[in-house]
């Protein structure tokens, strides 16, 4: 019988953390994100809801102890609940946390299901609280139902991360409203350097802000005191004095943060991702779908834990430049 042993990549990297897509659609075109007319995977690629558990279940097998399902949108796939469910009967066996990335425009209909099923953590991208501006960037008028969902969110008692992505020229300056608002909310608030993935319609060079001028605006306006509070992912806290509340930073291309990197990625279709800045992968769905499922999946884990790269490479320093990489962020999972 097969000894299934923890993850531990050829940096001697423990990796406990999964973000598992359960789809690549969303309802929203973010500009940062996606081109308008995005392209979507056929339905008949995506894993079916049997195998998203069964795969899940091997990763928490061999020591996966976080597990955040993301996509594109996860809300918008039909059977996301049932999911969900079937994960949240792992919570204190084996899985530690369940969380969720959403834009939040589903969250008002499925908050309550969310919190019943395990989830008490969830991670809502919103890079704007002005509509005309949301509607710009996502191209979507869908704000109100944003603030609905967190509103939802917060009365069925889950704590809410709110995810801004830092953009020049368009959110720059509401960044410490923001961030203000968040924490009168009762709800963290995370800042994030926009990643070169995948080709979109602006040039990112044009909206790149390094956080690092975030925090020095931040500093002069309020005192950030550093935070030994983690997540298990990449942000580094802060506390602020003044809100009573907490700030991450998440700094992809000013401070790289992969020596301690503890997470892999996996799309969709099956693919998993071992670095989300690199092209190192393999077939997870091949696995699934193959006369031994069980073997085949250890053995993929297995070579996907030796071609997990050191760090990633990302940059964006030139007007025109092409992305670090094809694939967009919805494909390979928030």
């Amino acid at each position: 019988m097969r000894t299934c042993s923890p993850l531990v990549d050829q940096f001697q990297r423990r990796i406990t953390y999964l973000r598992l897509s359960v789809t690549d659609r969303c309802d929203l075109r973010c500009a940062y994100c996606m081109p308008e007319r995005m392209t979507f995977l056929p339905k008949k690629d995506v894993l079916s809801l049997d195998e998203l558990h069964r795969m899940a279940l091997g990763f928490i097998g061999r020591g996966i102890t976080r597990l955040r399902l993301t996509g594109g949108e996860p809300l918008v796939r039909r059977d996301m609940i049932d999911l969900v469910q079937a994960l949240g009967r792992k919570l204190g066996d084996g899985l530690e946390e369940l969380t969720l990335t959403t834009n939040g425009t589903r969250l008002a209909e499925f908050a309550d299901d969310l919190a019943a099923a395990g989830i008490q953590r969830i991670n809502v991208s919103l890079d704007t609280l002005d509509r005309a501006g949301f509607a710009r960037l996502t191209h979507r008028d869908s704000l109100p139902q944003v603030l609905e969902g967190l509103a939802a969110a917060k009365a069925a008692g889950l704590r809410v991360k709110i995810n801004t992505v830092a953009l020049k020229g368009l959110n720059e300056a509401e960044i410490p409203e923001i961030v203000a608002w968040a924490h009168g909310q009762g709800f963290e608030s995370t800042l994030i350097e926009v990643m070169p993935l995948g080709e979109v319609e602006e040039d990112r060079f044009d909206h790149y802000l390094p956080l690092s001028s975030v925090r020095e605006d931040l500093e002069r306006r309020w005192t950030l005191v550093p935070s030994q509070h983690r997540t298990g992912g990449p942000a580094r806290y802060f506390d602020v004095a003044e809100t009573g509340g907490r700030i991450g930073l998440i700094t992809p291309l000013t401070q790289n943060f992969c020596e301690g990197c503890n997470r892999i990625r996996v799309t969709a279709t099956g693919q998993l991702y071992a670095c989300l800045g690199g092209n190192e992968r393999v077939d997870l769905r091949a696995a699934l779908r193959s006369e031994h499922p069980e073997a085949a999946l250890d053995e993929a884990l297995d070579m996907a834990m030796k071609i997990k790269p050191a760090r990633h490479n990302f940059a964006i320093d030139a007007r025109g430049a092409a992305p670090a990489l094809a694939r967009h962020m919805s494909v390979t999972g928030g």
